[in-house]
């Protein structure tokens, strides 16, 4: 079976099993997205939307993250980690936007990573989320599980993007990523994977290797 035809199956399988393919961070307006993503580096979803549910009572526009006092908003973001980083990111990024965006999020990768914070992967969600493009969030759920199926032996993110690029239709790619990651958190986890119960282990190059 070829990378294409088992990144065809898992794209239908997943669709099955995830029909509402949905962005596990909560948010309502789009730059409230990104600054989510950028409090979900190496913290989980479920702590970040916790801290977000008083961050955007608090904050309620861009220009109140700009004007923030930037200890005060440590202090803010502090349950996600990394609190002096993410909180000096969020109130330039915010600053970034009304200077040089008017207010309005970019909706070119170039543009999206001229941002403080914004990495390929924050700027993949926001493409794929915000403007409805073609985008391949490459987080730890998306690698461990493109690689253990095959369709990748890169780890690096950029690396593992530009692979499966070239395999998932465009217009299925941002709801495909959304559908990995619940996948991930449900079956195929990364200590002990429910293979027994999974609809893509016969296309599955690691549930091979364990059965020989």
């Amino acid at each position: 079976m070829t990378k294409r035809e088992v990144a065809k199956i898992a794209v239908a399988e997943l669709e099955k099993l995830y029909p509402d393919a949905e962005c596990s961070l909560i948010y309502s307006k789009p730059y409230e997205l990104m600054i989510a993503a950028r409090l979900s580096a190496q913290c989980t979803d479920a702590r970040v939307n916790i801290v977000t549910k008083e961050l955007f009572k608090k904050y309620t526009t861009l220009e109140a993250f700009a004007d923030a006092d930037l200890k005060e908003l440590e202090e803010d973001v502090k349950p996600c980690g990394f609190y002096k980083t993410k909180a000096k990111s969020i109130k330039e990024m915010a600053g970034q936007l009304l200077n040089n965006y008017s207010g309005e999020i970019p909706d070119t990768m170039e543009d999206l990573l001229t941002l403080s914070g914004i990495g390929r992967k924050t700027a993949n969600l926001i493409m794929g989320d915000i403007w409805g493009k073609p985008a391949i969030v490459a987080d730890t759920h998306f690698i461990r599980i493109t690689g253990r199926l095959g369709l990748t032996k890169n780890t690096d993110p950029y690396k593992v993007e530009m692979d499966l690029v070239k395999l998932i239709p465009p217009e299925k790619s941002s709801d495909f990523c959304h559908r990995i990651v619940q996948f991930g958190r449900d079956i195929c986890k990364s200590r002990r994977p429910f293979c027994e119960k999974c609809p893509l282990s016969e296309c599955c190059k690691y549930y091979k290797k364990q059965k020989t």
